[in-house]
């Protein structure tokens, strides 16, 4: 977050905005921790003000935990209404989360139900409890990972009741458009999703009643859930400019926080410009870049990623206008549409003869290198007649040991429908990045609060526990086929906080096919199993 967090020191510390410069350029693990500024920027840029020298500040472990924010913790109240044929009739989900005394944030756990399935009667909504504790704040698909826990859960409980096969349920309540407003879907594959991770998954061999596979002493079980997340296209800046060597260089003043954004805004300017990757430059992370949204809310592959392929529109235009001024041309009543950017040339689509080098171009207009810049502003109104947003279909096999009530979850398949894939090796990890975040907050992950102080007590990794290597077995993603081209001129659409949602519903669900229990609090300890 480069620009705001420029700004917002700058107003701070009362001073012009030029007298900031930030520089961001590798940025590890977001997740939403980083989606706003602390007070070890502020006074880092006190302290080197006051000792007009560097100055270097670093949270412990057990600092960072209350000196950046944590995903609230919430209570949610599930009424489903259903005809017998499984169709809902009507629905509620109501939250209860908390914020800091004096914030305001609010975790929308309800809200992604709203256009997940179709129900003519429904009623969504929060309540806010202010508590003495460390700020909360928006962590990885802020509501929706929350909130898919407590409504898919119910889903499979319906779906018991009624006898019906939980995928089947949700088909079944599949709508044709957004059941709360009336518009179309911009794009929404989550039958396919359904249909296509349950042939992987091997969904056909459950059984239909709980409790009824055994390996020794571990209970095996079954388990899926639905997920949706909202989409965003938000405004952006992007530079361009090809140098005499023919090396591109793209200027963004967006960060990477470790999910390949260096890798995919370079293949889209490689493959606009007809360059091998190894020719493009990409800068990025410094608040003397082109403006840039924040780096979340999945929306950075189609937000930059679409001002990227706007600015190489521009360049190309610029380029065609330089062959054309050449003194011998075969461009010179050549449109962008009649040419071709290919191996470093340009060349007339239906004459390779033609090609020019772009190298030899510059040379020959004694130019050093060529220049453009483009402003995504996205047409909210155009936008705004559709609903937007990513959906998924996790599946998920659970063994659970009768006698120590441990789980471990041995198989997960997860069909994402995401808009064009631009790059399936970083989309691929960024999914399995939120499946093993998933399994982390349905088995491992709680916070302890002291609440004589205030204070969270499990400030350290032997205390707080997270996933490690033995606790993932087998991860499978499968991209459902969908170009999504109201979201983004790409197609795309973002990737991340979609991996991670529905992952917890589906391991609880596994875990009552197992043992025919349920149960409703994260984490599902082994404590909470045996009971």
């Amino acid at each position: 977050m480069v620009k705001p967090a420029q700004h917002g020191l700058a107003e701070t510390l009362g001073i012009d905005r030029d007298a900031v410069h930030l520089m961001t350029r590798y940025i590890g693990g977001g997740f939403g921790g980083k989606g706003q500024t602390y007070d070890d920027l502020t006074l880092a840029a006190l302290a080197a003000r006051a000792l007009k020298r560097p100055v270097k500040v670093a949270f412990t472990r057990q600092q960072m935990m209350h000196g950046t924010i944590h995903r609230p913790a919430t209570v949610m109240r599930v009424r489903l209404g259903a005809e017998k044929d499984g169709r809902l009739n009507a629905f509620s989900i109501m939250t209860w989360t908390h914020c800091h005394r004096n914030g305001s944030f609010t975790e929308h756990a309800s809200n992604f139900a709203r256009a997940l399935y179709a129900a003519p009667n429904r009623l969504t909504g929060h309540r806010l409890v202010r508590l003495d504790l460390p700020g909360a704040g928006p962590m990885r698909a802020p509501g929706e990972a929350s909130g898919t826990m407590s409504l898919e859960c119910a889903m499979d409980e319906l779906a018991e009741q009624l006898g019906m096969d939980p995928v089947e349920l949700r088909i079944r309540n599949e709508p044709p458009v957004d059941p709360e407003n009336g518009r179309p879907f911009s794009q929404r594959q989550l039958v396919r999703c359904l249909q296509e991770g349950a042939q992987l998954f091997g969904w056909d061999r459950r059984m239909p009643k709980p409790r009824q596979v055994r390996d020794g002493r571990w209970l095996v079980g079954m388990g899926m859930a639905a997920a949706i997340r909202g989409n965003f296209l938000l405004p952006a800046k992007c530079s361009f400019s090809v140098d005499a060597d023919g090396v591109i260089t793209v200027r963004q003043g967006m960060t990477d926080i470790g999910t390949g954004t260096y890798t995919v805004m370079s293949m889209i300017a490689a493959a606009a410009m007809g360059l091998p990757l190894e020719q493009v430059r990409f800068e990025l992370g410094d608040s003397t870049l082109p403006v840039a949204p924040i780096e979340g809310g999945s929306s950075h592959v189609s937000t930059v990623g679409s001002a990227v392929e706007g600015a190489c529109t521009k360049l190309r235009r610029r380029l065609l206008a330089l062959a054309r001024l050449a003194p011998v041309t075969a461009f010179a009543r050549a449109r962008l549409e009649d040419v071709v950017f290919r191996d470093g040339s340009l060349a007339l689509r239906d004459d390779p003869a033609s090609a020019v080098p772009l190298t030899a171009l510059l040379a020959g207009a004694e130019r050093a290198s060529v220049e453009a810049s483009y402003l995504l502003l996205p047409n909210l109104l155009e936008q705004r007649k559709f609903t937007r947003a990513t959906h998924s279909a996790v599946f998920v096999e659970v063994r659970v040991d009768e006698d120590l009530g441990t789980v471990r979850v041995m198989r997960v398949v997860s069909a994402i429908a995401a808009g064009r894939i631009l790059n399936p090796t970083t989309a691929r990890s960024q999914i399995i990045g939120g499946v093993v975040w998933g399994i982390g907050a349905a088995l491992h992950e709680h916070t302890e609060a002291d609440h004589r102080f205030g204070r969270f007590m499990n400030r350290d990794f032997a205390q707080y526990h997270v996933s490690v290597n033995a606790d993932i077995h087998e991860v499978e993603v499968l991209f459902a086929e969908e170009d999504d081209r109201v979201v983004s001129s790409l197609g795309a659409k973002g990737v991340g906080e979609i991996g991670l949602v529905g992952v917890s519903a589906a391991i609880s669900n596994a875990i009552f096919h197992a043992t025919g229990k349920r149960i409703r609090s994260t984490p599902i300890t082994p404590d909470k199993v045996m009971r």
